[in-house]
């Protein structure tokens, strides 16, 4: 008898010990909880689609970056390349280096505005920013054609040369080699009439940048 009142008696301490059950959540608390986990789900493809947004415009700028194709700005040989240099003040090449026929023409190679028409430190420069925001410098120059301001389109002459001349690229605020963006026109194929007809009139020259 006492054994089984123990046995009761310690099942029942063991009972009491034990913790109540959570309270079940209010309606109240429960909706609070719903729009919490609403607004992370929310906040969660607000990232993603910001995210995807970001990559298609890589993508786009990078497919422009790939479509400028550009005539030479003058007629000339390129004698110093496109050398970066390892730090913003130390010395290299920050574009092209053009050996030119003194009086020769400067052209715009593709449409934009001009930024700056003047001289630095004795000599002239004209820049013209382009609708990518890209800027393209055109240095050395004996005479300026073009004033601050002035929009221009591709062709355009925005000056002359003397002996030697610099094209440079800016893109995002950095130098970049202007190089692959100047083209050079090639020939393009066309079919031959096997009935001894006259041949049709060839097309136009292609321009075709390095790839």
């Amino acid at each position: 008898m006492t054994s089984a009142t123990s046995v009761q008696n310690g099942s029942s301490a063991r009972g009491a010990r034990r913790r109540p059950p959570a309270p079940r959540p209010t309606p109240p608390e429960r909706r609070r909880g719903r729009a919490i986990a609403a607004a992370r789900r929310s906040a969660t493809r607000s990232a993603a689609v910001a995210l995807a947004l970001c990559m298609v415009w890589s993508v786009v700028m990078d497919e422009r970056v790939s479509a400028a194709c550009w005539r030479e700005p003058v007629i000339g040989v390129v004698v110093d390349p496109f050398r970066p240099p390892p730090c913003p003040w130390c010395a290299g090449n920050r574009g092209l280096e053009y050996r030119t026929a003194p009086g020769g023409r400067v052209r715009s190679v593709a449409a934009g505005t001009v930024a700056f028409s003047g001289a630095v430190a004795g000599t002239r420069y004209v820049v013209v920013t382009l609708a990518s925001g890209w800027k393209v410098t055109y240095g050395r120059l004996a005479g300026t054609a073009v004033a601050r301001g002035d929009r221009v389109v591709a062709g355009a002459v925005v000056g002359t040369v003397g002996r030697a001349f610099f094209f440079g690229l800016r893109v995002g605020g950095s130098y970049v080699d202007p190089a692959p963006h100047l083209g050079r026109l090639v020939g393009r194929p066309r079919l031959i009439p096997l009935d001894g007809g006259p041949p049709r009139p060839a097309p136009p020259p292609m321009l075709r940048c390095r790839e």
